[in-house]
């Protein structure tokens, strides 16, 4: 039976309910799932979905796919505005939909474009679909300060195409998958041998060359000697975080378990461990970076910032002590971080008035920190899920390390989600990792993007390791994204220009 018939046989209950299951499969490839099979049938069923049906019937099913997708994979979302936003339910519950809803018209309008462009073009099907759902994945991550979370490549981390992510990052791993996707799609449409086995050979291909790929050292070490670090995970509940009145018990906790980790070559503290700014909190900050400094401990924390004589303050991490240096946080959480339209929603409802909500962000191409004698690339929380933010500033470094407060994101999925995109980060540029928060996972990642170390979620503890440093960068820790997504442009640039030169119907 001829494809076209097959689908013309689902019903509008049927698209109401195989669309959203198919983008929810991406969210059962990631973590904490890590079923990452489930990523490329979704890219099969939804290229499936939109193999026969007309642009409008494609923009409603790729909404309904992004819906799902989104739905849930970041409705997590959820517990920052009613959990710590204080938002009744109902309106908690109308603020994460809107959230996922918007979020899904990137998927809606990448399905409009392939049915009407993209798949009548000579290969459109087998190319066109991974072309274009690389460069949506890219769009997303950059409009309206970005949100590249729930990226199809994430699930790979340590599969047989992660030789890849050194070389062409988690967006060419996104590629990858749907381009298998396409092919399971177009081998069971055809089911003829010839092309069967065709469609089998480019998949061999693209997943044996990330085996072949694996094993290759693009970095070296930069030291014989591993360096001791340290990890205190305070586990403050975020309903104290702010409060004057733990202000002082929270110091003490600092303070008291972290003398004893003194003597490691670096002591990390998470975002924000400190609720104050720097600047108030000399007091209680100096006599312990004096005793790091004796110990040759680099005391790394998070605390606010307020430069001198400036009127702008800075969510920011400081080494102190055997180290030096100050980062200034360059991508801001929205609402989180800063209000958008400030003057027309603060005070509108207690979410758009967190403490700490009205940070600027720090300048472009800051410094990395000096910890034990080598350059250290930091970044805070959200800014670990941006590939080429990362890659920039680790192609000067040694060491990376990330700080968070995943406790906005509660007992959910969020939280390790994040850790899985840190673990790609190291993956993708050759460079171990620390990773920092308030109340877990605070981990040691290796330079394979592999979990060396981790804690437990929601528990009080410090966590010992070694790092190494690393000399020179990987193919993507040169050239970033910039490979896969102008490759993908041009790409589709020349699947167009085939079309109107030679129509071949090549699917």
């Amino acid at each position: 039976m001829p494809d076209s018939q097959r689908e013309s046989r689902l019903s509008p209950l049927q698209i109401l309910i195989l669309a959203p299951l198919a983008g929810a499969l991406v969210t059962l490839s990631l973590a904490p799932f890590n079923i990452w099979p489930a990523g490329v049938l979704s890219c099969a069923l939804f290229a499936w979905l939109l193999s026969t049906c007309e642009p409008g019937q494609a923009l409603w099913r790729g909404w309904l796919y992004g819906l799902g997708m989104f739905g849930s994979g970041v409705s997590w979302v959820y517990v920052s505005i009613h959990v710590h936003g204080y938002a009744p339910i109902p309106l908690a519950v109308l603020l994460t939909s809107l959230f996922c809803a918007g979020l899904a018209l990137f998927p809606a309008v990448f399905a409009w474009l392939y049915v009407r462009y993209t798949r009548p073009l000579p290969g459109g099907m087998l190319m066109g679909f991974p072309l274009l759902w690389v460069l949506f994945e890219w769009l997303r991550s950059w409009i309206l300060t970005g949100f590249p979370w729930l990226i199809l490549g994430y699930a790979h981390v340590d599969t047989p195409i992660a030789g890849w992510a050194p070389v062409l990052g988690v967006f060419g791993l996104s590629f990858i998958c749907a381009l298998t996707g396409s092919c399971i799609f177009l081998a069971w449409r055809s089911r003829q041998p010839i092309a069967i086995a065709t469609y089998g050979v480019i998949m061999a291909i693209l997943w044996m060359g990330g085996g072949v790929l694996k094993p290759i050292q693009w970095v070296v070490r930069a030291s014989e000697e591993p360096l001791q670090v340290a990890i205190y995970q305070p586990n403050i509940p975020q309903q104290h975080k702010w409060d004057r009145r733990y202000y002082r018990p929270i110091l003490n906790q600092l303070e008291s378990n972290s003398l004893p980790l003194l003597g490691h070559d670096i002591l990390v503290w998470p975002e924000a461990a400190i609720p104050n700014y720097y600047q108030n909190a000399r007091e209680f900050l100096d006599p312990i970076a004096e005793q790091a400094a004796i110990a040759e401990t680099t005391l790394i924390t998070g605390i606010p910032y307020r430069p001198d004589g400036s009127m702008q303050y800075h969510n920011s991490i400081l080494a102190l002590g055997a180290g030096e240096g100050a980062y200034f946080k360059q991508r801001l959480v929205p609402f989180g971080e800063y209000v958008p339209m400030e003057d027309v929603m603060r005070g509108l409802i207690a979410f758009f008035d967190l403490p700490m909500s009205a940070f600027s962000p720090g300048p472009q191409n800051q410094a990395p920190l000096q910890a034990a004698g080598f350059r250290v690339a930091p970044y805070i929380c959200y800014e670990i899920v941006y590939p080429d933010l990362v890659a920039k500033s680790a192609r000067n470094a040694d060491l990376l390390i990330t700080i968070s407060n995943d406790s906005w994101f509660g007992d959910s999925i969020g939280p390790l989600q994040h850790l899985q995109m840190a673990q790609m980060r190291a993956l993708e540029n050759g460079r171990y990792l620390i990773r920092g928060t308030n109340n877990g996972v605070s981990a040691i990642i290796n330079h394979r993007g592999q979990i060396v170390a981790a804690t437990e979620q929601f528990v009080e503890t410090s966590l010992s390791g070694e790092v190494e440093t690393m000399l020179g960068n990987t193919p993507f820790g040169s050239f970033g994204s910039v490979p896969i997504i102008a490759g993908s442009g041009v790409g589709l640039v020349l699947m167009v220009l085939m079309y109107l030169g030679f129509w071949r119907d090549l699917d």
